[in-house]
C-alpha cells in the first residue's frame, strides 16, 4: 500500500476537491510486535521505514500507540516505549476494508 488515501472517494464543492474522512482500524496486540524506546532524533515516516521498508506506513505506528504519539506530527519525543506492529498487511487490508 503506497498511499493510505487510494481507497478514500475524491469529493468536489465549489471550493475544489477534497478526500472523504478516513477511518482507521483498531490495530491488535500481538506477540509478535517489536517493542522500542524512542531517540529525540525519532520520526515516526522514518520508523515505518525502518520496520516496514516504507515511509508511507507512519500511520500503523501511531494508530498502535494512541495516547502516546500525536496524530498531527511525524516527530515522537524520545524515551518512548512504543509498540511496532509487524502484521501490517492484515491492519492494511482492514483500512482498505472500512473505507471502501
Amino acid at each position: 500500500m503506497t498511499n493510505r488515501l487510494t481507497p478514500l472517494t475524491v469529493k468536489r464543492n465549489s471550493r475544489g476537491r477534497y478526500y472523504k474522512y478516513a477511518k482507521y482500524p483498531v490495530v491488535p496486540l500481538s506477540f509478535n510486535d517489536i517493542y522500542i524506546i524512542t531517540k529525540s532524533e525519532d520520526r515516526l515516516d522514518l520508523l515505518a521505514e525502518q520496520f516496514y521498508g516504507d515511509t508511507e506506513l507512519w500511520w500503523i505506528i501511531t494508530m498502535a500507540n494512541l495516547g502516546k504519539i500525536k496524530r498531527d506530527s511525524f516527530f515522537v519525543k524520545g524515551g518512548l516505549q512504543i509498540r511496532i506492529p509487524q502484521d501490517t498487511q492484515s491492519i492494511i487490508d482492514e483500512y482498505k476494508r472500512i473505507n471502501s
